[in-house]
């Protein structure tokens, strides 16, 4: 009788030790067999890969300065969530990835990509690293002719991707995700879950 009373009291025990699984907002990736690398120069001239930021979360999207419309857009929402994170926004790293080496020089990223927060890393690449890197994450984008006067414009991927302090993809964020779901996942993320 005793024993089985010690067993159940232990099974008990350890059942209330245990962690729920996180229930994130955004779309949920954790084990995705893609975006494992990424090497590429920051908007300072400095190469950067995926391990310069561990312990940190990191977004990474995938854009253009010329873009316009997401682009802006994405940024300034990320710019909101750094805001509404408070305490927590020291620990996350938002990196933007040009998909136009042709025309996003560093010197335009410098001055485009911490316009919306300082802490804001601009990363780009040469042609055939930007179309690796897009290629790692399954990002889709293509140039096409503008009527616009801009010349082109290039048609892409709009989401986000987001990886935890390890250095493991976890999140995929739409572009229209809201700022309160995107802080929130953040905070999971950041305290372990």
């Amino acid at each position: 009788m005793w024993r089985v009373l010690i067993t159940i009291l232990v099974i008990g025990l350890a059942a209330c030790s245990e962690r729920a699984p996180a229930v994130f907002r955004n779309t949920d990736i954790s084990g995705a067999e893609f975006g494992r690398s990424l090497a590429l120069n920051d908007h300072h001239g400095k190469a950067r890969t995926l391990a310069d930021f561990q312990g940190q979360a990191v977004v990474i999207f995938f854009g253009y300065t010329s873009c316009p419309d997401v682009c802006p857009t994405t940024l300034a929402r990320y710019a909101e969530v750094m805001k509404q994170l408070g305490r927590y926004a020291g620990h996350v790293q938002v990196l933007f990835v040009t998909i136009d080496p042709e025309r996003d020089t560093p010197e335009k990223l410098a001055a485009y990509v911490p316009w919306f927060d300082p802490s804001f890393i601009g990363l780009y690449g040469d042609t055939a690293a930007t179309e690796a890197v897009a290629r790692e994450f399954k990002v889709f984008y293509a140039r096409s002719q503008s009527s616009a006067g801009m010349g082109y414009v290039i048609d892409h991927s709009a989401g986000a991707y987001v990886f935890d302090p390890a250095g493991r993809i976890r999140l995929y964020v739409k572009d229209d995700a809201p700022v309160d779901a995107i802080v929130s996942d953040l905070k999971l993320l950041l305290t372990g879950q």
